[in-house]
């Protein structure tokens, strides 16, 4: 029999996240699984040197990061309070770097993760974070396009 004891659910932050929630929610609880709550914040620097002094990007960053942990508490306060097995975390870095990271450091059992559907130039450019992590991912991943969920 198949054990999923931890689910990774990165999640941006946007309504999109609250769309799969549910999904992620029902399967922990028929696992009795620890829902373990990503979020990653880009690193600015990974884009060179900008016209900023250095001292302002690290604040900047650090400003991201703490409004992003503000929003990841607001999510659990509001969204998982019937959930009593989850931890949540906030990095900053490469997404798809990090979310593999995780994976590995937290012994993940199962990805649960959204798709935007990105199409055409707009996926050349940007490509897909849920392709890539499907393609490397060392787990099972279920992908979910929250535009074709039903509320």
């Amino acid at each position: 029999m198949i054990e999923i004891k931890k689910i990774l659910f990165p999640l941006d932050l946007t309504a999109n996240s609250s769309k799969i929630l549910p999904y992620v929610l029902s399967i922990s609880e028929k696992y009795n699984s620890t829902i373990c709550l990503l979020h990653v914040v880009q690193d600015l620097n990974k884009w060179g040197k900008l016209y900023v002094p250095h001292s302002s990007m690290d604040k900047f960053q650090n400003e991201a990061i703490e409004a992003a942990k503000k929003a990841m508490d607001e999510i659990c306060e509001n969204q998982l309070q019937s959930c009593p097995n989850f931890q949540k975390k906030v990095v900053s870095g490469d997404t798809i770097e990090e979310i593999l990271n995780v994976i590995e450091s937290e012994d993940i059992d199962l990805l649960i993760m959204g798709t935007h559907g990105r199409k055409g130039l707009d996926h050349t450019i940007f490509g897909s974070v849920a392709e890539k992590v499907v393609k490397k991912s060392p787990v099972p991943v279920l992908v979910i396009n929250p535009y074709k969920v039903s509320n």
